[in-house]
């Protein structure tokens, strides 16, 4: 195996001790004018993290820690499990209120939530780029999301569909009609922590500063309108309280977004999963390569390669990998000076997020990361590798992307569907035939196929979700709300006569 690396270093581990010093001389973060707004919005040194409608915890006290320096940013106070019982049993009955409201009246608070939201867009961003540690364009582009996923629930809200079919039996209406599930449990990951259901959230426990800040900021517009906060209870809280979610027959639908290996429980009831997704590139023989790297740079580095749709693979046509490779070296190499702080504007890549994915770095390449405090590693380059390797076809949650030479568009088709996920895509070519056997049915298996852009960065309009071992699920976009709703067929006779369908005849006429 080849790696391309830069500039190797000697591994120096200072994150764990830059947190014992900072808990000795009990100095956070929010105390540091630097992060006022972090007080801003409405965070302080100790944080309860159970929202039912009132702010109460009583589970263990987590440190909110920044990955760019292992420095505790605030502590919030977790949920016990019967912090969670209480959290149900709000949402469950605010539920009655809520679901009986008419969809545009609840589209008008969610478009207030919405305009909340872009009040607190700086704030919110710049958080979310301090806990996570993605870069603060990233970051408020996040927060950009959650608004237009608003703008986008708003005109829902005026056009949710119902369709009346014709009846084979006279004096007879067939009706399809959609109505809100009811309690909904939703289980975020870590690398993105921000439909008239209502809802109990388990953020991920490494990034509870943000979910208590959007909390705070959809209680405010809650209030704003006489609206139970129920409808939008948050319980930060370990696995008991994911375990709990999962096993609660009150809840209608769990929405999960997380790894695969995590995903595979099993609950006899409705599930929206999107997990992992070992995405790839497939480069033809005919595509423009200024495209190409300019899209390859971010979709392989940026988030410092922590998000579900980053690049994985590089699959290159023998005419151009050669080529591909050595200016691909040559861009990342110029992104090792811009590695560093998250919220400096020179920044493009920042941490990784603990330490735990640090070390899956370190035991995928096996060699070194950069000395200096935090969890920093190198955009690294591996070529070499059989495409079926055990290492490609692993998720590394990291910065590392397999280049991969293959012969035609037909190798590169089988290469991107030979691994479990089936999340992300993009072919990069100028040839219109290629484009449609992509995009066809023995094209790329999964729920994203992208031509000529990265595979990464999607818009909200589009059904986002994956197939196979990234879970089926589609989050968001498109009909993904149907996810979120139960279908009701309904028959109404409006006439004065028994009709049965199929012309069944039963005893005497």
């Amino acid at each position: 195996m080849n790696r391309v690396l830069f500039r190797p270093l000697r591994v120096v581990l200072t994150r764990n001790k830059g947190v014992q010093m900072s808990r000795q001389a009990s100095s956070y973060l929010i105390d540091d004018p630097k992060y006022s707004f972090l007080k801003d919005l409405g965070l302080e040194k100790t944080n309860t993290g159970v929202f039912n409608g009132k702010w109460q915890a009583n589970g263990q006290i987590i440190p909110s820690l920044s990955p760019a320096s292992g420095k505790v940013i605030a502590e919030v106070q977790s949920g016990s499990p019967s912090d969670y019982e209480s959290c149900a049993k709000a949402a469950q009955d605010a539920w009655h209120m809520w679901g009986e409201m008419p969809p545009p009246a609840r589209g008008e608070i969610v478009r207030q939530i919405g305009d909340a939201l872009r009040e607190k867009l700086q704030p919110l961003g710049q958080l979310v780029s301090l806990e996570m540690g993605k870069i603060l364009p990233e970051a408020i582009g996040e927060v950009v999301e959650y608004i237009h996923v608003c703008d986008l629930a708003l005109g829902l809200s005026r056009t949710l569909p119902g369709t009346i079919f014709p009846s084979e039996r006279p004096g007879h209406v067939l009706i399809e009609k959609w109505n809100p599930l009811g309690l909904i449990g939703i289980i975020t990951a870590f690398n993105f922590p921000v439909c008239g259901d209502v809802s109990v959230w388990k953020p991920s426990e490494t990034t509870p500063l943000v979910a208590v800040a959007v909390t705070k900021i959809v209680e405010s517009v809650l209030a704003k309108n006489n609206v139970p906060g129920a409808i939008a209870s948050l319980c930060v809280g370990g696995k008991d309280v994911g375990q709990q979610i999962v096993q609660d027959p009150r809840v209608k639908l769990v929405s999960f977004t997380g790894s695969t290996a995590v995903g595979q429980q099993r609950r006899f009831g409705r599930h929206l999963l999107e997990l992992g997704g070992n995405n790839a590139i497939v480069v033809n023989e005919d595509a423009n390569l200024e495209l190409l790297l300019n899209a390859a740079i971010f979709a392989c580095a940026g988030t410092a390669g922590q998000r579900c749709t980053t690049t994985r693979r590089l699959l290159i046509h023998t005419k151009v990998y050669k080529e591909v490779v050595f200016r691909l070296t040559k861009a990342f190499g110029g992104l090792l000076t811009r590695i560093g702080d998250p919220l400096l504007a020179d920044t493009l890549i920042g941490p990784l997020h603990t330490p735990a994915a640090l070390e899956a770095y370190k035991k995928t390449v096996a060699e070194i990361v950069i000395e200096r405090e935090g969890y920093f590693v190198e955009p690294t380059i591996v070529t070499g590798l059989a495409h079926d390797s055990p290492l490609v076809k692993t998720e590394c949650f990291a910065p590392i992307v397999y280049c991969i030479e293959i012969p035609d568009l037909d190798t590169g088709i089988q290469y991107n569907n030979e691994v479990e996920q089936g999340l992300s895509s993009s072919l990069f070519t100028e040839n219109l035939a290629s484009i449609f056997k992509w995009m066809g049915p023995h094209g790329s298996d999964c729920g994203i196929v992208n031509v000529n852009i990265p595979t990464n960065g999607a818009e909200v309009g589009g059904a986002f979700g994956g197939e196979k071992a990234t879970g089926g699920g589609r989050e968001c976009g498109s009909d993904a709300w149907k996810s979120y709703m139960r279908r009701s067929t309904v028959t109404i006779n409006y006439s004065s006569t028994i009709t049965l369908a199929q012309n069944i005849k039963f005893g005497d006429e």
